[in-house]
């Protein structure tokens, strides 16, 4: 064998096992060119004497192999490589460009703590890896989406029950029927947990660890581990007695986290537009979106204790110097100007600047115990009762926004549309037609089309490689903070296979899955303003903050499920 030949077959060694490496690392649950092989690409193997080839030592001869026993050859594998190295790439880029618009964003750049926000990121990124690659915490979110669906069976025996036969009911599809009872139900079964004792018990474990590893106050961590349960709507209930007398920044969290989770009571109506097989991904979206609201807020705006301060003595609340005296069931302080101030009952604040310590335990956070304000539920009954109602509210809310801004985006493209054709037939009139191309174009535009090329390079950025997937993409983006996510997620669910391919569809439901939306402020001013009236000014001046944190928030667990997602 010449020097050459033996010099080409180690370098063609070498190249196989660091492709194999690489490929090991990209992407190793997907299905993977090397599977299968029985040597390695290249590695000479010992084949019988056979005439015209040229014998080695031992009456055999050096022959490379050229391809796996399943016919992919070197330059498949290779391809099959780049890809995956280049999408890793793009999705460590879509995070790197996430982050850099939120320090952008930040109005206190030398304030910002590394270890609040890398535990936040390392933490959303832990989850992302154990939820998304690892068998164990694959068997846990599959075990999760199991539960949900075996709820949503059960909850359609309440539906025909009303309704009729699912499968004899021609409206059964409808999101009158498939949605909004399901939304109902849920609210039904977190009162009864509630009731129990549960939720309250989850709500602690899981804000006590993320306090504990992002190192936020106690308010914020169970603010953010009650929006993983319950939606914005119901999580201020949580830590209604602290809110009056929060910090911007402390408030700003709180904002934040609601515009990125979801509400578990309406999780299975998204499931219900989308299919069951997504309820994985809208499990571990949700899960994923409390360390990424709080990464989120504590980059764009961190907590600064001057201004904070100040901003709670211009709330009327004192500072460390004030007196303060109960009386009864009134708790009261004096601020600096000699005024009395009274706070909410069992009010209970180690950190912020009104210190009241009821329990006579400075480090104490206590929560609320029912589901909603008011008073406690006698038993199970009046506990399911009490959901139900609440999840006829929400449900009427919800179902009455869908409507509405449906209707509004047919008028809104409706109204594209015959500007697009008025200026097609314009031109036509003038002499100066244009081609055929830009005259269908500018009749067939939409809302959705324009938000789609607004958000396209964002949505390539976090792992869409196919521009055009990219531009449908970027339109139910668009829709979700414009409109609101149900009105996405009806349009993404209405999508064929061919329009987006199964990974583009994971990543985009990740992107999805949040709250942050223009209406989401006017829902956190109703339902935290009217907590806490004295908050309402700080919400509105905050509110398109929070909306923008709330949609990187989002955007940063699609990129981080974009880089641990098979190809």
């Amino acid at each position: 064998m010449s020097p050459a030949y033996t010099q080409h077959i180690r370098l063609a060694h070498s190249l196989s096992h660091l492709s194999a490496a690489a490929w090991q690392f990209a992407a190793p649950q997907a299905a993977k060119p090397f599977a299968g092989c029985t040597a390695p690409l290249g590695v000479p193997t010992r084949w019988p004497n056979t005439p015209g080839r040229r014998p080695g030592a031992g009456g055999a001869v050096d022959q490379p192999v050229n391809a796996c026993v399943n016919g992919a050859s070197i330059r498949d594998q290779f391809v099959a490589v780049s890809e995956s190295i280049a999408s890793v790439l793009s999705s460590v880029l879509g995070i790197c460009a996430i982050l850099g618009v939120a320090f952008a964003l930040s109005s206190g750049k030398r304030l910002i703590k590394l270890r609040v926000v890398g535990s936040a990121f390392a933490l959303q990124a832990f989850m992302a890896l154990l939820v998304l690659r690892t068998d164990f915490g694959v068997a846990v979110i599959q075990s999760l989406s199991n539960g949900v669906i075996a709820l949503l069976d059960y909850s359609k025996v309440g539906i025909e029950s009303v309704f009729g036969p699912m499968a004899s009911n021609p409206f059964a599809n409808t999101f009158v029927i498939a949605a909004l009872p399901v939304i109902v139900f849920f609210a039904a079964i977190v009162s009864i947990l509630y009731h129990l004792g549960i939720m309250q018990r989850l709500v602690r474990w899981v804000g006590g660890a993320i306090g504990w590893i992002t190192g936020i106050s106690k308010v914020e961590a169970l603010g953010a581990a009650a929006n993983i349960f319950v939606g914005q709507s119901e999580s201020p209930l949580v830590v209604r007695p602290y809110l009056a007398a929060l910090t911007p920044s402390r408030l700003f969290t709180l904002m934040t986290v609601g515009m990125a989770g979801v509400a578990g009571t309406i999780l299975a109506a998204y499931a219900s537009f989308i299919g069951n097989e997504t309820v994985p991904y809208l499990l571990a979206a949700a899960f994923m979106s409390a360390p990424g609201g709080i990464l989120m807020a504590k980059i764009i705006m961190p907590d600064d204790s001057t201004v904070d301060q100040a901003g709670a003595l211009a709330l009327g609340i004192a500072g460390h110097s004030s007196e303060t005296q109960t009386d009864g069931a009134r708790v009261t302080m004096t601020d600096r100007n000699g005024e009395e101030v009274e706070l909410p009952q069992t009010r209970i604040s180690s950190g912020g600047p009104a210190a009241i310590v009821e329990s006579g335990k400075a480090d104490e956070v206590s929560m609320a115990e029912t589901f909603e304000e008011g008073q406690r539920p006698a038993n199970i009954i009046e506990a399911a009762a009490q959901g139900t109602q609440t999840g006829i509210k929400l449900a009427v809310a919800v179902g009455a926004m869908v409507m509405v801004f449906v209707a509004l985006v047919a008028l809104a493209n409706g109204m594209l549309g015959g500007i697009g054709a008025g200026i097609a037939s314009a031109a036509d009139t003038l002499g100066m037609p244009f081609s055929a191309a830009t005259s269908e174009w500018l009749s067939t535009i939409s809302f959705q089309k324009l938000l789609g090329y607004l958000f396209a390079p964002v949505m390539f950025l976090i792992g869409i490689p196919d521009w055009q997937q990219a531009q449908i993409a970027g339109g139910l983006f668009g829709t979700k903070i414009v409109l609101n996510e149900f009105v996405a997620f009806i349009e993404l669910g209405a999508m064929t296979g061919s329009e987006l391919t199964e990974r583009s569809r994971a990543i985009v439901t990740f992107a999805l899955c949040g709250f942050a939306n223009f209406s989401s402020i006017a829902i956190q001013m109703a339902v935290t303003g009217g907590l806490a009236p004295n908050q309402r000014p700080v919400i509105a001046r905050l509110g398109l903050k929070a909306l923008a944190a709330g949609s990187l928030a989002n955007l940063m667990s699609a990129a981080l499920a974009s880089l641990f997602l098979p190809l």
